[in-house]
């Protein structure tokens, strides 16, 4: 019996790769994923504290848009007193609405990532003119504003069509954050030639953690603390690359902040044995490796 495949990938045991090592002679990389997310107003998509009331869905909306006016500044703040990059997961569309929040995250060096033009839509529901017209849209607003194309993207919603992967490449992307297969980047194939896999997390992700499954601050924290020291020993064996999925509107809320701040300074304090980075520069690192 043979099964559909996406094609994009072979099978691969990770305890059977080629060794290499991180800049540094490092094991394991570390990079944080802060999405910044603009939500239309009365439609869309989201998460939510209270499901499936109608719309205008005020609660909701207001909820997330704390994250752009609130968390992603206390949360700014956490990673300048910890001297923490970040890549940098933007709906294009906040370049409009908090152009002040954009601002500050080029400030200070972040890697600015594609993430569509708002989460109030899902590309895996459009047909491929639309979806590539959206990838455009979204990668001119970051060019216009950061002065150069974004290189990687992550879908809102981590929807993809069939074409996704060829749209993207064929976009200039270098690198996708939309599969979460592995712990080490993957080249994919596609029509446009070949396009990275950066790790990307699903359960060290706040919304799957505190949104889905209901874990509080502590134990998110815990988590991120945990996954850690764990994947340093795993390191010894395999080099491997940890990410950190944060959204403000969730780990922003102040005693959310207050117990991830704790986690980030267990990272913080290890720097001398990690890479911590940004997705962009660990899949540049993995591209010059030449192993396609």
């Amino acid at each position: 019996m043979t099964l559909p495949s996406h094609g994009r990938f072979d099978y691969s045991p990770i305890t059977d790769r080629p060794d290499f090592t991180w800049p540094g002679g490092k094991r394991l990389a570390v990079y944080l994923g802060v999405n910044l997310e603009h939500f239309a107003f009365g439609e869309g998509l989201g998460a939510e504290l209270a499901p499936g009331g109608p719309q205008p869905d005020i609660l909701n909306h207001a909820w997330r848009e704390y994250g752009n006016r609130v968390g992603a500044w206390r949360m700014l703040e956490l990673l300048d007193a910890l001297d923490l990059p970040a890549t940098v997961l933007v709906n294009s569309a906040l370049y409009d609405h908090a152009p002040q929040l954009m601002d500050a995250h080029r400030a200070r060096g972040d890697e600015i990532a594609g993430h569509g033009r708002t989460n109030s839509e899902r590309q895996s529901e459009m047909d491929p003119a639309a979806e590539a017209a959206m990838i455009a849209e979204a990668t001119a607003a970051i060019a216009k504003a950061e002065g150069a194309p974004p290189r990687g993207w992550l879908s809102p919603w981590i929807a993809e069509s069939a074409a996704t992967p060829d749209l993207l490449a064929g976009a200039g992307y270098a690198y996708t954050l939309n599969w979460c297969m592995d712990d080490q980047p993957v080249w994919m194939r596609t029509a446009s030639g070949p396009l990275l896999s950066a790790p990307c997390p699903q359960e060290v992700n706040d919304i799957p953690a505190i949104v889905a499954r209901k874990d509080g601050a502590a134990q998110f924290a815990d988590m991120i603390v945990d996954n850690f020291d764990e994947m340093l020993e795993q390191s010894r064996g395999q080099p491997l690359v940890m990410g950190v999925a944060l959204h403000p509107y969730i780990v922003g809320q102040p005693y959310r902040l207050r117990h991830l701040r704790r986690a980030l300074t267990h990272i913080a304090q290890r720097r001398e044995e990690v890479w911590i980075t940004t997705a962009g520069e660990i899949a540049e690192h993995f591209a010059g490796l030449g192993r396609v």
